[in-house]
């Protein structure tokens, strides 16, 4: 008989400390689920201050010396060009030479290669330059069909351009983002009658840069637009507030 009471007096006390318990995580799984989170976005419009643009120029001959001598008069007018361009000399960057020995090929009448002829060396070399005169070398680079009437194989590709000071930008853009998300858990807190407790949890989004006034999409991991001048920067902050 004791041995029975004392089981049941077990037993009851068991289910007092679990209801207590189970009472006790519910209460504090209310309580961490008291929270509000938003997203502050930063945005700002800025022109590019610096510019890059590279050109490459090509020879080709059956004689390598031959071809490397024309490289080397291409290179030399070329040099001379930027030059009365306004382009300082310590802004141009030539690369080394890259040769490849060029064959062509015969095929039978089933298709596959009779012969392969040696065709000549092709010689090619570029030339890189970089500034914070984006608008003179953005002029330049549009005139580079001058070299090719000149007499030279010159390909342009397009200026590249960058901001120098992204670093600074960057920093300003994540405060005003930070303050945007604050002022919108305020708002939501005093429209739903509630206190904005302490901030539990901050995180900052991808940095993107797209051109100004394009349809470029946004990339997952960040967009970094080299091709405009103008562009366009954003960045999001995600903040998680206690809710009293």
């Amino acid at each position: 008989m004791i041995k029975n009471n004392l089981n049941v007096i077990i037993i009851a006390l068991a289910i007092v400390t679990s209801a207590y318990l189970f009472s006790n995580a519910f209460q504090n799984r209310n309580k961490n689920t008291d929270t509000i989170s938003v997203t502050g976005l930063g945005k700002t419009d800025f022109v590019s201050d610096l510019i890059v643009w590279r050109g490459t120029f090509s020879r080709k001959s059956t004689s390598l010396k031959e071809a490397y001598s024309s490289i080397d008069s291409d290179r030399e007018k070329i040099k001379s060009y930027l030059s009365n361009k306004g382009i300082a000399s310590n802004e141009i960057v030539f690369s080394a030479v890259n040769f490849n020995k060029e064959y062509q090929s015969t095929y039978n009448e089933n298709g596959t290669v009779r012969e392969n002829i040696f065709s000549g060396f092709s010689l090619t070399q570029s030339v890189s330059i970089q500034s914070k005169e984006v608008n003179k070398i953005e002029d330049i680079s549009r005139q580079s069909s001058e070299l090719i009437n000149s007499g030279i194989e010159f390909y342009s590709n397009a200026p590249e351009y960058y901001y120098t000071k992204l670093a600074e930008l960057k920093i300003k853009m994540i405060a005003e983002a930070t303050k945007d998300a604050s002022t919108r858990a305020k708002s939501i807190a005093k429209n739903a009658d509630a206190d904005l407790g302490n901030l539990k949890k901050s995180e900052m989004g991808v940095f993107q840069i797209i051109g100004q006034n394009s349809s470029e999409d946004y990339s997952y991991g960040g967009s970094f637009n080299t091709q405009s001048k103008n562009k366009t920067a954003t960045i999001t902050v995600k903040l998680v507030y206690q809710v009293d």
